[in-house]
């Protein structure tokens, strides 16, 4: 299978800049996060936004890997399409969570961001394997974000 670098860079620079964007809109997010209680193994700050800059790589990657498959147009649309979906729900998650400082919403909308990644894994699977793989690293750090969420709200 031939790389079709042009399209795979868009497939990555689509999510990469929607967490970018994300990131700038919810300020000090990570200045905020420093100063609140927060339950055991919340890792440092520092190192969200190296694992979601990695996450967002791999979405990527993985849309590129639907998109560019062999498999039915309309099969690979209802993926793309759940795909673009819990983008947005991730993109505004850190918008409600740091901007707003609705911890148990958040969390409400992170168990939404959790069953569309679920969905979208199970879509993705039969059209490539591989781009399902490369969502179940992003799934389990959703739901160790939504222990830290909820123990954030109970602190906080």
């Amino acid at each position: 299978m031939e790389i079709k670098k042009g399209t795979l860079l868009k497939c990555i620079a689509i999510p990469v800049l929607t967490g970018t964007l994300s990131a700038l809109l919810s300020g000090g997010g990570m200045q905020a996060f420093s100063q609140m209680n927060k339950p055991p193994l919340s890792p440092p700050g520092w190192l969200f936004p190296v694992v979601w800059t990695v996450f967002y790589i791999l979405m990527g990657v993985a849309s590129y890997l639907i998109l560019t498959s062999d498999a039915d147009e309309q099969e690979k649309s209802d993926a793309l399409k759940i795909y673009g979906y819990q983008l947005a729900v991730n993109f505004l998650w850190s918008i409600f969570f740091f901007n707003f400082g609705w911890y148990l919403f958040s969390f409400a909308w992170l168990v939404l961001l959790w069953v569309l990644i679920l969905v979208m894994i199970r879509l993705f699977y039969p059209i490539s394997k591989t781009a399902a793989y490369l969502m179940i690293p992003y799934l389990l750090w959703v739901t160790f974000a939504g222990y830290l969420n909820f123990g954030i709200w109970i602190l906080n």
